[in-house]
């Protein structure tokens, strides 16, 4: 997808996402986070949209979100002021593929629903890892394409419609494995019904993005 047909495909959901989409990948959020909150330190979550997962982190982090959307920013805006999320320290309109932020700067990068919206999205993991201290981790959850079977077919069907309905159905996992300074150190399904994936990687101590 290019930039301009995320913007404009998320300017569109961005009054609905919360009781469409977001419905679907709460529970999968809650339990992002739920991992999340049994470390420490600062966190950066990368693509934030309207800020659905901010209530839920504790607060003893510190948590930094960056989207490419100003709508959606808005509503995340308005979610921590009318909800008092003090554990948010910024939101921050940003493109994912060049984050504005120094090398090892969060404990916990993580981006959930997000690497199957981007253009470049090797670029995106890649700069997940760089603003990672080494140590920390880069989480994230999405829906992958399967090999085979009925999803599949449906799966590669919706494909041609991508720049339409905001995220690449056909999406292949091994376009976030590439990245030389980031481990797998695990990989799950997440709900509902298995149809999405949760990757942990933890940034090596020496190596290259």
């Amino acid at each position: 997808m290019e930039i301009d047909a995320v913007r404009s495909s998320y300017r569109r959901w961005a009054p609905v996402y919360d009781a469409t989409f977001g419905a679907i990948t709460g529970v999968g959020r809650r339990r992002a986070v739920e991992h999340i909150n049994r470390r420490s330190g600062s966190v950066l979550e990368v693509g934030v949209g309207t800020g659905l997962s901010l209530p839920n982190y504790r607060s003893h982090l510190k948590v930094t979100g960056v989207d490419y959307s100003a709508e959606m920013l808005a509503k995340a805006r308005e979610r921590v002021m009318d909800q008092g999320l003090d554990h948010v320290v910024g939101l921050r309109e940003m493109d994912a593929r060049a984050l504005d932020f120094p090398d090892g700067t969060f404990d916990t990068v993580v981006a959930m629903y997000l690497v199957s919206v981007v253009p470049e999205p090797e670029k995106v993991v890649a700069e997940m890892a760089r603003v990672c201290r080494p140590g920390g981790e880069v989480v994230v959850l999405n829906h992958f394409a399967r090999d085979e079977g009925t999803v599949a077919r449906l799966e590669r069907g919706l494909a041609p419609f991508a720049d339409k309905i905001g995220w690449h159905s056909d999406f292949s996992m091994e376009r976030v494995l590439g990245c030389r300074a980031l481990e797998v150190v695990e990989k799950r399904t997440a709900p509902p019904f298995g149809l999405f994936t949760l990757l942990r990687f933890e940034k090596r101590a020496h190596a290259d993005a």
